[in-house]
């Protein structure tokens, strides 16, 4: 009895599964209520933008229908002032991939479709949105819109990856394929250590024909290929351009100091020699006898027209060289502390003499120093 009411049990699921597994014939249901109400931001709401913030404005709106209560997916769509969202500027899926009535975009991206709108930096311009609605190939614009008026910094929406200089003023010259790379800081935030002379030159983020191109006026940021005139004797200099704020600093470097902690004064010049590399060829190290024992740490000072800078360790102490990784010889800004973010000498240069070499280049900031 028992197999019976067993094997019976197992035919039933069968059963079951099989029809399961049969197509459904039935239609699917495309209807599809647009969306009729927009909730925020208002109507004609003024957002002052700062893309380098985390402010985010949040878009949301009533949900559409469906008579089978089907899923339904939103799309924000963003158009000039006088658009009518047949071919919008910009298109953006809603939170949860698609799904909630709400969308949350940051001010950096609202810089990007306020340029895409024709607002140009340092003004206010305004776009109108609306909300697209989708149930699988059915696709409704929403039956209303606002406008939204957007006050731009200065600054550029979307910032080079890369960036270079070239011209008859740089180490590269005027050949496009030698143009020298900037380091990257942060994210449109470049840095370089370069030598000019006189002639011109102009920044662009490729080094091969089609990059766009870049230029100073007057301390500002600008798109375009006027070329940036330098006059005078050649000298070393770091250039630090930031998109984001469309702002440049061209600071003059004189030398590189070795600053030797516990006689706390520098006991060689490093001389620039191109290519973002200073070097002083032969100086004499003596460690500094203290009762505990004989003191071996250094560092680094830029000297500049403004004023000294220190580079050093990003560790407040560190050990003696010796089997360390790359990165212990790694330069970032530090301190004028005569004790602080210091490296220490090899055993071995104590009472000798050392090449030492900086190079502050766009693979990275280090150095490194040669017993001879």
């Amino acid at each position: 009895m028992n197999k019976i009411i067993k094997l019976a049990g197992c035919m039933l699921l069968a059963l079951i599964m099989i029809s399961s597994c049969k197509k459904d014939d039935r239609p699917l249901d495309l209807n599809l209520n647009p969306v009729g109400t927009l909730a925020t931001p208002n109507d004609n709401a003024d957002v002052k933008l700062d893309p380098t913030s985390s402010a985010t404005v949040l878009f949301k709106w009533e949900p559409a229908t469906t008579e089978d209560g089907g899923a339904i997916l939103y799309e924000v769509a963003f158009d000039k002032a006088s658009g009518d969202f047949s071919k919008p500027v910009y298109k953006i899926v809603s939170d949860g991939a698609g799904v909630k009535p709400q969308l949350s975009i940051s001010h950096k991206d609202l810089n990007k479709i306020a340029n895409a709108a024709g607002i140009s930096s340092s003004s206010t311009g305004k776009l109108k949105w609306t909300v697209i609605a989708s149930k699988a190939t059915n696709a409704k614009l929403a039956s209303v819109s606002r406008t939204l008026q957007l006050e731009r910094p200065a600054g550029f929406a979307e910032s080079p990856t890369e960036l270079y200089i070239t011209g008859s003023a740089t180490e590269g010259g005027a050949d496009l394929s030698k143009a020298v790379k900037f380091k990257k800081n942060e994210e449109g935030v470049f840095e370089l250590y370069t030598s000019l002379k006189a002639g011109d030159y102009i920044i662009t983020d490729k080094n091969t024909a089609g990059g766009k191109t870049y230029y100073i006026d007057n301390g500002i940021l600008k798109e375009g290929n006027t070329p940036v005139s330098v006059s005078g004797t050649q000298k070393v200099y770091r250039l630090n351009f930031d998109f984001s704020s469309a702002t440049s600093k061209v600071t003059e470097i004189q030398s590189i100091g070795l600053f030797m902690s516990a006689y706390n004064s520098e006991i060689g010049t490093l001389n620039y020699t191109g290519n973002g590399k200073f070097e002083a060829a032969n100086v004499a190290v003596e460690f500094y006898q203290f009762s505990w024992g004989r003191d071996e740490r250094y560092k680094f000072v830029v000297h500049t027209a403004a004023g000294n800078e220190y580079m050093g360790s990003v560790n407040p102490n560190n050990d003696a060289p010796a089997g360390k990784p790359a990165s212990y010889f790694y330069l970032v800004p530090v301190t004028n502390s005569q004790w602080d973010n210091t490296y220490k000498f090899d055993p071995s240069a104590d009472k000798k003499h050392v090449k030492a070499e900086v190079m502050l280049q766009p693979d990275a900031y280090t150095h490194k120093i040669t017993v001879l």
